[in-house]
């Protein structure tokens, strides 16, 4: 310990406690400036600040949002106009309001919605699970699944955030009831092929691995979610009911407790390490080298527009490995 004028007549007792005030000039009143109580009082003050906020944000949500029910009747930005349904005839599916848009840019396209497309589920090649890098935050990305089948088709299968005429998505606004979930059903060259080629996002597509005869049950599963959706509108939510926690619970109903609770999966960025963790991706050498060789949007890039897209993206990507198809 020790004693020192700090400036005037006021004399200073230094501790290992903290500093406080033996002597006092003019006006000068006992104090503590540092230490345990000026750093008690700080959390305290942010603890309550914190306390505030999330009963302030309680009382706005129950009285603001909460009642808020799902929108019918209103008219919908033209890239989510159209709402799928689906038709399961035994091994036949039959999807209706299929996307099929053309993107050059984000805002030049062509707009065009098959009526319909039938497919067989004993004709599935491959389950892709694609992420998209749309932010420089690598946790906030968009998740979605493509199903290849035999013949070529590929479909994509996308749980978005329904927007009215003119509203654009943002997370904030996602917290607070302001989009509807939603299910798009669209080619791959729609889908994919903007965020590649029109948004230049960084993306990657990762072969799925797949219990034998659940790729099946997953394109059922898929079509009662449509069909769902339709029936019983809910709301989209930034965190709870986003892309990836839409198929992390979709994946659980059809293999139960095939994907366990990780705070990863509110952070899409981050499931390529979980999925390639739980064996749910194939590995192409690793982590890492599975990561770079699943990256597509590069070479998707040198699509000329007329061949196609979705064949040729697969040409830069290994080939199925014979134990994919094996339960794991």
């Amino acid at each position: 310990m020790m004693k020192v004028f700090f400036g005037g007549n006021t004399l200073m007792e230094i501790t290992i406690g903290g500093m406080k005030t033996l002597e006092s000039g003019i006006g000068g009143e006992a104090l503590e400036l540092m230490g345990i109580n000026i750093f008690g009082s700080f959390w305290s003050i942010l603890l309550t600040a914190v306390a505030v906020f999330f009963l302030i944000s309680s009382l706005i949500w129950m009285i603001k949002v909460y009642p808020k029910k799902p929108r019918t009747g209103v008219k919908w930005n033209s890239d989510c106009e159209f709402q799928s349904k689906a038709v399961i005839d035994g091994d036949d599916v039959t999807f209706f309001n299929v996307r099929d848009f053309f993107w050059r840019t984000t805002k030049d396209r062509d707009e065009k919605w098959d009526e319909k497309i039938t497919v067989n589920v004993n004709e599935i090649k491959d389950v892709w699970f694609v992420v998209d890098h749309f932010h420089k935050i690598h946790g906030l990305a968009h998740t979605f699944l493509t199903i290849e089948f035999n013949d070529g088709t590929c479909l994509s299968f996308s749980f978005e955030a329904r927007r009215i005429k003119g509203q654009r998505y943002h997370p904030w606004d996602g917290m607070w009831r302001n989009y509807e979930l939603f299910l798009l059903v669209g080619h791959e060259r729609d889908l994919l092929g903007l965020r590649t080629n029109a948004r230049g996002n960084k993306d990657y597509m990762f072969r799925a691995i797949t219990p034998p005869g659940k790729e099946k049950q997953l394109v059922f599963g898929l079509a009662k979610s449509i069909n769902s959706l339709i029936e019983n509108p809910i709301w989209y939510h930034s965190i709870l009911t986003t892309c990836n926690t839409s198929i992390v619970k979709l994946v659980n109903k059809v293999t139960p407790g095939r994907i366990p609770f990780f705070l990863r999966n509110f952070l899409p960025g981050y499931t390529p390490k979980v999925a390639f963790k739980l064996a749910l991706i194939e590995d192409w050498g690793g982590f890492e080298n599975t990561l770079d060789k699943a990256r597509i949007d590069e070479k998707a890039m040198l699509w000329d527009g007329k061949g196609d897209y979705s064949q040729m993206i697969r040409t830069h990507l290994p080939a199925k490995k014979s134990s994919t198809s094996e339960n794991k």
